[in-house]
């Protein structure tokens, strides 16, 4: 397929959604730079380091040789043939890919995991058990008067969140909106991104994290009329938290922002659940919501995509020929680190952020260029990054808009769906 073109000429994109992290920003301008690419407008250094990566296209090799692709994938599939039960983890791509990765699971006899589905359970304990009321990244922006962001550094893991969703200067209610407060509930938080016209007072709570859900129990126990005792409450001035909670009963929407992968205490799941469970409460006398954020790397479009194929979210076996969920036990981690995993295949096409584990188990490396394995591979195969390569599809991370990726440059490199695909069909 040929590369879209702008009105502006060849290889030159406005409008552009950038698949670096979960909140996929769908206003980037891109231009061409050399042989590859420029990010004119809107960037972060997330997206540039996406989209700016230089062009390569390497062979296929086995054991470290090169090969041609079909050499590959028939190499591929049989090592998966062959293995007893066979790990497909990373899943660092777009729909598609998801997709294939899931057929040759169920093809092949193997389990499904994300390289970031430890953070997404933080959450998914918590709807499955108990349910919980979430916003959208939308309605945040043109509502919210208050944020509260709990023990998460969303500027590290989304560079552009509080540019787009908190310190915008329009709503689509109002032309005058009102001034927000935006509360940092935690401890060593980036606050330097919130300013901005629309940003009245910004407050600092210097909870540690693993404190934070005290806090919000605190303030659920406030909510219901009961005494609290003592000057501290979760390790900070009672004050402050009775403060906080005021503010919490004074906002005409509020919303309580948390990132899972910044979560990283035992137990975190708990933290999760008091906030979801503080803003339920809140709700009915107040208009309260949660806002997850995360889902880098295609974890979000993962979760999405696995609960749609198979009924279930994420770490699913297939070794008995029907999808089988279990949280604990098909995690990737657990099953490498415990020998139960006899090959893993590895699926990275956005960041080179996030390695494969370190395994001694053969490996079946299906990567973009610039992305490195720990070892040399049993097999590796090359493949493109989707919103640059070629075209796909991807779900932001509040699970409510799937965006088109474009294909904004030539390339030799196959999707990992195509490479997935020609897998499954040799098994």
């Amino acid at each position: 397929m040929e590369s879209e073109k702008s009105r502006n000429g060849a290889n030159h994109f406005e409008n552009v959604a950038c698949p670096f992290c979960g909140i996929l920003c769908d206003d980037l301008e891109i231009g061409p730079s050399g042989d590859g690419l420029k990010v004119l407008k809107n960037g972060c250094v997330k997206s540039v380091a996406g989209f700016e990566r230089p062009l390569s296209e390497p062979k296929p090799q086995i054991d470290g040789k090169d090969v041609s692709l079909d050499e590959a994938i028939a190499a591929a599939a049989r090592l998966i043939k062959e293995s007893k039960l066979p790990i497909l983890g990373g899943l660092g791509t777009d729909v598609d890919g998801v997709r294939a990765a899931i057929a040759v699971a169920e093809k092949g006899g193997g389990i499904v995991d994300h390289a970031l589905s430890e953070g997404q359970y933080r959450n998914f304990r918590v709807l499955q058990s108990t349910g919980w009321v979430l916003t959208t990244l939308t309605e945040a922006r043109n509502r919210a008067d208050l944020f509260i962001v709990a023990g998460s550094d969303v500027h590290k893991l989304h560079p552009r969140f509080f540019e787009r969703v908190v310190c915008n200067e329009a709503s689509m209610f109002s032309d005058n909106p009102p001034k927000r407060t935006v509360v940092f509930l935690g401890d060593g938080l980036d606050e330097s991104a919130v300013k901005g016209k629309r940003i009245g007072e910004v407050l600092t709570i210097p909870a540690k994290a693993d404190r934070i859900a005290e806090i919000l129990d605190a303030m659920r126990a406030m909510n219901k009329g009961g005494a609290i005792s003592g000057d501290n409450i979760g390790g900070v001035p009672r004050a402050a938290v009775e403060d906080l909670f005021a503010r919490c009963k004074a906002a005409s929407y509020g919303v309580i922002v948390w990132a899972p992968p910044s979560l990283t205490f035992p137990n975190a799941d708990l933290t999760v659940q008091a906030i979801s469970e503080f803003v339920k409460e809140i709700n009915l006398t107040s208009r309260f919501a949660g806002l997850s954020l995360g889902g880098n790397d295609g974890a979000t479009s993962a979760g999405a995509v696995s609960s749609w194929q198979s009924g279930y979210p994420l770490r699913i076996s297939f070794a008995s020929g029907a999808p089988d969920y279990d949280p604990e036990r098909y995690s990737a981690k657990r099953l490498l680190e415990e020998k139960e995993g006899d090959l893993l295949l590895w699926l990275s096409s956005f960041s080179p952020d996030i390695p494969e584990p370190e395994t001694d188990v053969p490996t079946i490396f299906i990567a973009a260029p610039g992305i490195k394995p720990r070892r040399t591979p049993k097999v590796y195969i090359p493949v493109g990054t989707p919103g640059v390569d070629h075209g796909g599809t991807m779900i932001r991370v509040d699970n409510v808009v799937s965006l088109p990726l474009r294909k904004l440059r030539q390339s030799s490199l196959p999707s990992a769906a195509h490479v997935l695909e020609k897998i499954e069909a040799a098994l």
